[in-house]
């Protein structure tokens, strides 16, 4: 689908730095925000950052947003930078479900984004283990299955969603300090070059490839040296999306 609408859409931008309970102070994540802000900005979203949240108000940030009408908008994002595990994302006093935001916009709950695609880029942890890569080699290719299921009439309520994870469940998600995350540093980076190019699955696969190929960690302690990292996109969408 490509940007038919009056607005191309609402981006909410929520990243955490401090935290009340002990957890590591985010370094680096202005830089993340502020790139993101940029690229964002110039697809032509809509960006509004919050920062430092509560469970309790980055759900309700959420509802809101969800509550809001959205007929002139084509697509809705939402990006979160963050502490994390699988399945959780962290505000400033505890984790909380990545579900339990992302639900509020099913077709069910968000009528005027019935339809449209609804974007999640998450950058958190999705657990502590760490890859520690190989030499390459090429794998055997996919199968695809197809099967002719043509509903008419409905559309399921979970849709049009796409979750664009830094990380694949278990994993470590790596941050630079002074220059943000990689998977954010990669998606910016493609987004600035290509976004109004290429569809979005052929831009989150180049971020794969750019996280995968062209970071790697260093530390003088060798438990977390020479780590690598590949982002995990789950795809719900049922169009081609383009942002132009």
């Amino acid at each position: 689908m490509t940007m038919k609408h009056l607005y191309i859409g609402a981006c909410l931008i929520i990243q955490l730095l401090d935290f009340e309970f002990g957890m590591n102070v985010r370094n680096g994540t202005d830089r993340d925000a502020g790139e993101l802000f940029k690229c964002f900005k110039s697809l032509g979203f809509d960006v509004c950052i919050y920062n430092d949240q509560t469970c309790e108000k980055m759900e309700r940030l959420l509802r809101e947003a969800s509550e809001e009408d959205h007929s002139d908008s084509s697509c809705f994002a939402c990006i979160l930078l963050s502490h994390g595990e699988e399945g959780m994302i962290y505000g400033t006093d505890g984790a909380m479900p990545i579900k339990s935001m992302t639900s509020l916009f099913r077709g069910d709950m968000c009528k005027s984004l019935v339809g449209k695609p609804k974007l999640f880029f998450i950058q958190a942890c999705r657990g502590s283990e760490f890859d520690d890569g190989i030499q390459t080699d090429s794998g055997p290719p996919n199968d695809t299955l197809e099967t002719d299921a043509n509903p008419r009439h409905k559309i399921p309520v979970e849709a049009d969603f796409l979750f664009a994870y830094s990380t694949v469940p278990g994993y470590y998600s790596w941050r630079n300090p002074g220059r943000g995350s990689w998977f954010v540093q990669a998606l910016c980076n493609v987004l600035n070059e290509f976004g109004k190019q290429l569809e979005i699955m052929q831009i989150l696969t180049r971020v794969n490839y750019m996280v995968a190929t062209s970071f790697e960690s260093w530390s003088e302690d060798p438990r977390f040296s020479e780590k690598k990292q590949i982002p995990c996109v789950v795809s719900m969408l049922t169009k081609e999306l383009y942002f132009n």
